[in-house]
């Protein structure tokens, strides 16, 4: 069983049939997409430097633009403390450069939330709510996060978070998935945001 249908329990039987065989992930297991993201956006331009700065962590980019090419591959795994892990691997394909945004899901069960570190090594953590829509689309939202220095994490007011929105459907007649992330700053607003569609390479 997914960290994903683990989470969500009977919700999970409310997505859309694709969207459960996407999220089902059994251990050991990858599910690779490509597809073209219709805009990314990013934050101000005085925030170039921290962008720049995220790419050697796989963590954002200071690149934006339209139909913009880009790959997925989530990987189900046991860390090497036993517990359930999904690697997320997002590359876009800009014209001069190749960019990534990585991050890695874990279980919280008692408090209800999957554990999602982003970058490599990870730099951010959020505590991401996972649920199902009336017409069986998945919704994620962000809680709690922290900056990651090595082992210490220091938490973040909200002043100063990222606040994560995901959506993402699958389009029947399109035979495609699509996916909208957004984070927004209360304070800038729009961090970063992409906005596009996907086929699965193996469905």
């Amino acid at each position: 069983m997914s960290i994903y249908k683990q989470i969500l329990g009977d919700q999970f039987y409310s997505l859309q049939p694709m969207l459960q065989k996407r999220y089902a992930l059994p251990s050991g297991k990858s599910f690779q997409a490509s597809g073209v993201m219709k805009k990314i956006r990013r934050g101000p331009k005085w925030m170039f430097p921290l962008f720049l700065l995220g790419t050697h962590w796989k963590f954002l980019f200071p690149e934006h633009g339209e139909d913009i090419p880009f790959t997925i591959m989530n990987t189900s795994q046991i860390g090497q403390n036993g517990e359930k892990q999904v690697h997320w691997k997002r590359t876009f394909y800009f014209p001069k450069k190749k960019r990534y945004f990585n991050a890695l899901m874990s279980l919280d069960m008692e408090k209800g939330v999957v554990k999602d570190y982003l970058g490599e090594p990870s730099l951010f953590y959020s505590e991401l709510i996972f649920f199902v829509t009336e017409v069986g689309h998945m919704r994620i939202e962000s809680r709690k996060q922290r900056l990651v220095m090595g082992k210490i994490e220091i938490p973040l007011p909200k002043i100063l978070q990222g606040i994560v929105q995901v959506t993402e459907h699958y389009i029947e007649e399109k035979d495609a998935f699509s996916i909208h992330v957004q984070i927004q700053n209360p304070l800038i607003g729009i961090l970063f945001e992409y906005e596009g569609e996907f086929r699965a390479d193996d469905f």
